[in-house]
């Protein structure tokens, strides 16, 4: 008998595999700590405010409904351009890379299925490269 391997990316699968809302806001919470005390994450740092609780609600709720769940970021704060969005910011491959290397390592402190890490963080490079506004 085969076991069913969740399809993410199908409906609310990721959202679901990502432990809902609840999940969601948990991953960002470490995900801005580890911003707080990575090395590699200073720059990007800096390009925050000093209260980081409007950003990680920002990204919470934006992944919220990028993963298939309710679409709380367009409820809160209308819709969202990604590049437009970051086009203030001096943002590089290297400031991507501090990104999603914030991310892997927030990633690394969740209880989700290997798989599914995995899978989110390729995900996540897409929206992170559209986030440069230089090559």
């Amino acid at each position: 008998m085969q076991q069913d391997v969740p399809q993410y990316g199908v409906e609310d699968a990721s959202f679901r595999a990502a432990g809902g809302q609840e999940g969601i806001f948990r991953l960002v919470d470490e995900f801005y700590v580890q911003m707080d005390t990575l090395e590699e994450a200073r720059t990007i740092r800096a390009m925050h405010p000093e209260d980081i609780s409007g950003s990680a609600d920002k990204l919470a709720r934006f992944l919220c409904g990028w993963l298939g769940g309710p679409k709380l970021y367009r409820e809160k704060y209308g819709s969202i351009h990604i590049p437009q969005a970051h086009k203030p910011f001096d943002i590089g491959c290297d400031e991507r890379d501090a990104w999603l290397l914030c991310m892997r390592k927030a990633l690394e402190q969740q209880p989700y299925e290997d798989g599914f890490k995995t899978y989110l963080l390729e995900q996540l490079w897409r929206p992170a490269e559209r986030s440069r506004t230089r090559d």
